[in-house]
């Protein structure tokens, strides 16, 4: 069969033939894969700088997919062998997709899905009404949460980035408020902005997927001056890190004000929370997807091309997908 194949780790997987996988145990299961993202966590096994790097090589490569069962049931799923290749093999934690859902979108949609509803809906608790920050929201992962929230039914939703055109796209998708970042400037003005917004229409939830210096800046909007001011909480959870690896968290923070601080991601979700996320969570935006009302934007190239596309610089805004 064709696939994408690594020979050696830290090079480029290459387009080639392989032998096909085969069931070897109960509770797996042979897949016909038609698409399958290009993600972050790809690129680091790859590379071999993983801890779940491989270890048998010549090896097929890719972590999850879509495709279709032997009995024709349209399924994504992760893989126990390499994913972006004509069949492989995943377990029975497979979730269905609607047929009426292109192949590209669903293959695409479950990264950004863990990225944006866990920290929403499991580790912030969204409830209706509540309002929610989104900073850095311009990326794949961000468009989806801002959908998310309105889904949920968010009132204010305030997102922040660079891009101007795309933060004018998540008006579209329901961010009512846009805070652009200035890269390079001295970040008091979000500061300000932010505590201004808070001041009229207390924030509950944000959702960081910069840290660094524009998380520094918001969190120093929370901080109260007012010994008598009773403050409200706000959930914050870090689900990300593009603008830096530290913050300087003072104690002052958080003695002036309610901050619960907490991050996202597959070491702070439990077993059941991801049992959740593959049983609930992802059908049900499948689901949106299918009837239009949850968007994402893709660059699709075919498996031959695997070696060309590997390593080209995709837009944040998008995410890669390879068509089988």
């Amino acid at each position: 069969m064709k696939g994408a194949i690594l020979y050696e780790l830290g090079q480029v997987p290459k387009f080639g033939e392989i032998e096909e996988p085969t069931v070897l145990q109960e509770g797996q299961h042979l897949i016909r894969v038609t698409a399958a993202a290009v993600k972050n966590l790809d690129k680091a096994r790859v590379s071999g700088k993983h801890y779940a790097n491989y270890t048998h090589l010549p090896a097929v490569v890719g972590n999850d997919g879509v495709g279709f069962l032997e009995d024709g049931t349209k399924v994504y799923g992760h893989g126990i062998t390499g994913m972006l290749a004509e069949k492989a093999i995943i377990s029975s934690n497979y979730t269905p997709v609607p047929q009426n859902l292109d192949d590209a979108t669903a293959a695409a949609l479950p990264n950004a899905i863990l990225g944006s509803a866990m920290p929403l809906l499991i580790r912030a608790k969204l409830q209706e009404g509540q309002n929610v920050l989104f900073n850095g929201a311009t990326g794949v992962t961000g468009q989806v949460a801002v959908q998310i929230a309105k889904h949920y039914g968010a009132k204010e939703i305030i997102v922040t980035g660079r891009n101007q055109a795309v933060l004018d796209q998540l008006k579209a998708f329901g961010a009512t408020q846009i805070l652009v970042l200035k890269e390079g400037e001295n970040q008091d003005y979000l500061t300000e902005k932010v505590r201004a917004i808070h001041q009229r229409t207390p924030i509950d939830i944000v959702i960081d997927y910069l840290w660094g210096k524009p998380f520094q800046a918001i969190l120093n909007a929370f901080k109260s001056a007012d010994i008598n001011h009773l403050t409200s909480t706000v959930k914050i959870v870090t689900a990300g890190d593009m603008a830096g690896k530290e913050i300087q968290l003072t104690s002052a923070i958080l003695r002036s004000t309610d901050i619960q601080l907490m991050g996202s991601g597959f070491g702070s979700l439990t077993k059941e929370e991801l049992i959740v996320f593959n049983k609930v969570i992802l059908p049900e935006m499948f689901l949106l997807a299918a009837r239009g009302k949850l968007h994402i934007q893709t660059e699709i190239h075919p498996l031959a091309d695997i070696e060309k596309v590997w390593n080209k610089t995709i837009d944040r805004g998008l995410r890669l997908v390879i068509k089988i």
